[in-house]
């Protein structure tokens, strides 16, 4: 009998170095993170004077600065994980989306928290990570093809304890940036569940010559859309 093996293995390839590269640019980002605070700390700079303040004009800096800002260096410990799997995940799963996602975050964020937080200094990567989570999640559970429910099942299963991070637990915590983070990552679930095209069904040789050409032709056009 003859063996059934997947008509073409250009997917595959395409897949593996989209995912390499997802990996490659979520820990480039990391060592931004990781050289800033280390300037910070050997330097003695004091960077979390530019985080976010409400309600100050001085304060709408911050929204540039503050994710990239961290406390201490255990806070960013906190934050390297799950930064690189979720930054990895959306540009992995949602290339597309991904531009408009991680913009979103950035400013939505920091302008929810500039115009309703506590006053205080609010920093940190986490102002992505929530967001990044919520969008994963939900689009998966709009979206429901193969991908998006795997993507969607792993980063609820590794941070589905981050939803608590909303709720007013620990004075020392934003759950401000926290909260916007996840409203903005939800919504755009909602709108970009379409954007990206859905993983392409595999067809194998005993399906038919015709079946085969039509399911190269679509292969062919999800690897050039992607």
């Amino acid at each position: 009998m003859e063996q059934q093996e997947p008509i073409s293995s250009s997917y595959a390839k395409n897949d593996t170095w989209r995912l390499r590269r997802s990996l490659l640019l979520s820990v480039l980002f990391v060592a931004v993170l990781w050289s800033i605070k280390l300037t910070d700390v050997l330097l003695g700079l004091n960077l979390i004077q530019y985080g976010i303040y409400p309600g100050e004009l001085s304060g709408l800096w911050g929204i540039l600065w503050a994710p990239l800002i961290h406390g201490s260096v255990q806070h960013l410990i906190a934050n390297t994980l799950p930064v690189i799997i979720l930054l990895t995940t959306l540009l992995y799963g949602y290339p597309k989306s991904a531009r408009i996602v991680l913009l979103c975050l950035y400013v939505g964020t920091g302008v929810g928290v500039w115009l309703f937080a506590r006053s205080a200094y609010h920093i940190g990567a986490s102002s992505l990570t929530f967001g990044l989570m919520f969008f994963i999640f939900t689009i998966g559970a709009l979206r429901w093809d193969k991908r998006a429910i795997a993507l969607s099942s792993m980063v609820f299963f590794l941070y589905g304890g981050m939803v608590w991070g909303v709720l007013p637990r620990d004075p020392t915590v934003s759950f401000e940036s926290h909260f916007f983070s996840a409203v903005i990552g939800i919504v755009l679930a909602f709108i970009l569940k379409n954007i990206d095209s859905p993983l392409p069904e595999k067809k194998y040789r005993w399906e038919g010559e015709d079946e085969m050409e039509q399911d190269e032709i679509r292969e062919e056009e999800w690897n050039l859309k992607e």
